[in-house]
């Protein structure tokens, strides 16, 4: 199919959401440059809610370095890492954003006018739940700033989620309470902390909507707008901010599903995509796969921000409870069943898994899943090879290729 004759309808609440992370920004730098409050640095999935309840302005490396995925300047920057003795087969969020930090660049500085650096910290928080890596990378930047990093090691393999799980991880949250008063120069106070919670849980469930809208047919929304529309969910947990700009945008995509109105010319087969993005390759994915009239609708991914367990009466049970919940760190046989619900509930054709390179944890093909999953459903799957950030490690012919062959597959299916 030409390119031009591929359409993909924008939403218009994305500029909702640009001027959010905009502001989000702004406000970070704002602070770094004055000194007047405390920034603490956090992983995605860290215990922010714990920040909030003490007052810090909290920055998000990942989404930094998702950045500079997306804006294709990782490519470069992750040698500058390996020089310093971080391998090449680690984290390219990593490996991406110390290499940034060595080379003086960002590219908040062409998104954000006005801002010239990172924000620096006070504090660095770190949870295992994603994987080891957020740890020596924090560990990299506390040596760097010469301030603390401290942080929760999470359970791995979960099936269900036990008591003695959820228990063991509030007593490392709290663990960290006095040591982040000390640094915030103030107690955590219970009522901001529940409050932040309440919040987060408001936000998660306006997500987890925003998401669900996907199994209408046809979908008013893709993966690749989930990608970049989630960055509320990140970045504004335990905001009012990003529950009013969730809001907006769930209206909006009501608003196409009372219409019929698809995020795709057309909407002739329905994918799910288990694993990361490729953030180079977001853009000519998207057409890609528009082109084919295929629609990646869904994801294991873009629902990593969905945390139902969160209750502000409960609020380091909840976190706990939340935090080891998540898709990553549960076992194989929970996240067949997952997907599994997945694919019946958005009606999908097929599944496409991402094995990114330098994150194991987050590549759910390595081990037989994708097969005995197929087995189970009859749902064509497709294994493509490349990586978040390091795009040396994607081949976009063998990508494009293996797709289309793949969308044919489909066709014969259905035929």
């Amino acid at each position: 199919m030409a390119a031009e004759e591929v359409v993909l309808r924008r939403l218009k609440t994305s500029k909702d959401i640009g001027k959010f992370m905009s502001d989000y920004y702004h406000e970070l730098d704002a602070a770094s440059k004055s000194g007047k409050q405390k920034i603490a640095w956090c992983t995605s999935v860290g215990p922010a809610e714990i920040l909030r309840g003490m007052g810090f302005l909290i920055y998000f490396p990942e989404t930094h370095s998702a950045m500079l995925g997306s804006t294709r300047m990782a490519t470069e920057l992750i040698p500058k890492a390996n020089a310093i003795g971080y391998s090449p087969e680690i984290c390219s969020y990593l490996t991406a954003d110390i290499g940034a930090f060595l080379q003086g660049v960002t590219p908040l500085s062409k998104a954000f006018p006005g801002i010239e650096s990172i924000p620096g910290c006070d504090v660095l928080v770190y949870n295992t739940n994603q994987c080891r890596d957020v740890q020596d990378w924090f560990a990299w930047y506390s040596r760097k700033f010469g301030v603390p990093s401290v942080g929760i090691e999470t359970h791995r393999n979960v099936g269900t989620v036990t008591d003695t799980h959820v228990s063991s991880i509030v007593g490392q949250m709290e663990s960290l309470v006095e040591p982040l008063e000390k640094i915030a120069g103030r107690r955590l106070d219970m009522d901001e902390l529940k409050h932040a919670v309440a919040l987060s849980r408001q936000c998660s469930d306006l997500w987890e909507e925003v998401l669900a809208t996907a199994a209408a047919v046809p979908s008013p929304l893709t993966f690749f707008d989930g990608t970049t529309l989630m960055g509320p969910a990140v970045v504004g947990r335990g905001t009012q901010k990003a529950i009013d700009v969730y809001k907006l945008l769930l209206e909006e995509l009501n608003e196409r599903i009372a219409q019929g109105v698809g995020a795709i010319g057309e909407e002739k087969y329905r994918i799910y995509w288990d694993g990361m993005p490729v953030w180079g390759r977001l853009g000519p994915h998207s057409k890609l796969f528009a082109g084919l009239k295929a629609n990646v609708i869904a994801s294991t991914y873009c629902s990593s921000w969905i945390f139902s367990a969160l209750d502000p009466e409960k609020p380091m049970e909840s976190m706990a409870r939340a935090y080891t919940e998540l898709f990553i760190v549960r076992s194989d046989e929970y996240k067949e069943n997952y997907i599994k619900g997945k694919l019946e509930l958005f009606h999908c054709d097929g599944i496409i898994y991402h094995d990114a390179k330098t994150c194991p944890n987050n590549s759910n093909c390595r081990y037989g899943l994708p097969q005995r999953l197929q087995a189970q459903t009859n749902i064509p799957a497709l294994m493509i090879n490349g990586d978040l950030n390091d795009l040396r490690l994607l081949s976009d012919e063998q990508t494009k290729t293996n797709i289309e062959a793949f969308i044919e597959q489909l066709e014969e299916s259905k035929a």
